[in-house]
């Protein structure tokens, strides 16, 4: 099993980059199955079901959100018809939209950090729930979407052993921590993420988020523009073999 996994993706030269890079990297690297973080595709911020179709048409086999998932009123038209689109475990009222197995035999996990985020249902408590309704004979692969690096790396080794990978989301810049844990998990604290890179603070134009650091005011984000960053991992689970690398590039 080889799964390509996109860091988030934002805005729409994010989901651009994602139809100008997905099948070609899908090819060369032969992976069996495309997983992408969307949470930010539609406007830089949430999901639609504009930019769904568009990553779904990229290639993506399966697509994971997170705390942003919820900005626009659409998400509901996406909760309602989109079954491969995957929310938060521990959002309540949200487990079984939370995991997705394709045909490939992958079940793809989606899961939320508390530490400087939502005060949601403990995410290693929705892990465990998740792992008793998931079907055991597959391939599993769990994206973390969390902020603080020390939460990622706990779930990591919490689950060692139980799933086979571990990939951390959200923070959208690309860490070199890619390992393999001890009891066989794969893991890495952050993908990072698809989108703008010039003028760019984690896909937003850099001169609003300084403003609101510099006076602590609200400010209007936009997406940047210019050059883009394609950040994304590879996985690879077999008999003989586990590894993660990553993917960086800018166009």
């Amino acid at each position: 099993m080889r799964i390509l996994f996109f860091g988030d993706v934002v805005g729409k030269s994010g989901r651009q980059a994602i139809q100008k890079y997905l099948k070609k990297l899908r090819d060369e690297l032969s992976a069996d199955v495309v997983v992408v973080n969307g949470e930010n595709s539609a406007g830089g911020l949430g999901i639609n079901r504009k930019s769904i179709e568009e990553l779904l048409d990229a290639g993506a086999n399966v697509i994971t959100t997170g705390n942003h998932a919820f900005h626009w009123k659409e998400w509901k038209e996406v909760f309602d018809n989109y079954p491969m689109v995957l929310f938060p475990a521990n959002y309540p009222g949200l487990l079984e939209r939370s995991h997705y197995t394709t045909s490939s035999g992958l079940t793809v996990m989606n899961i939320q950090g508390r530490v400087f985020m939502e005060c949601i249902d403990n995410p290693f408590l929705a892990a465990d729930r998740l792992l008793e309704v998931v079907p055991k004979d597959t391939f599993k692969l769990v994206d973390f979407h969390a902020e603080a690096t020390s939460e990622k790396l706990a779930m990591g080794y919490y689950l060692d052993g139980r799933v086979h990978a571990v990939v951390g989301t959200h923070t959208h810049i690309q860490t070199a921590d890619e390992r393999l844990l001890p009891n066989g998990t794969l893991y890495i604290t952050d993908v990072g993420m698809t989108g703008p890179y010039d003028d760019s603070i984690l896909g937003m134009h850099k001169d609003a988020v300084i403003s609101k650091f510099l006076n602590n005011r609200p400010a209007r984000y936009e997406v940047a523009s210019g050059r883009c960053t394609v950040n994304a991992v590879l996985i690879e689970i077999n008999k003989e073999n586990r590894d993660i690398k990553r993917l960086s590039f800018i166009e």
